[in-house]
């Protein structure tokens, strides 16, 4: 199968708090939804948690098999 793709749920946040979080996110030049999970690794990391970062989807068409023309 392939690699995993993002996991995608809804999220209610305070209004100022994703106001706060879209301007450190454009001063980082990230999107909201990147700047959160930045700042989520950071928390975690802080309390001792480690998490890996999953391998990004390959792009483009797959190789072609030998012998195959």
């Amino acid at each position: 199968m392939g690699v995993p793709t993002k996991k995608a749920f809804p999220l209610r946040l305070d209004p100022a708090l994703f106001a706060a979080i879209e301007r450190v996110a454009t001063a980082e030049f990230r999107s909201a939804n990147s700047e959160i999970e930045v700042l989520l690794r950071e928390a975690l990391a802080r309390r001792g948690i480690k998490v890996g970062v999953s391998q990004a989807p390959k792009r483009g068409r797959p190789p072609k098999e030998a012998g195959s023309n």
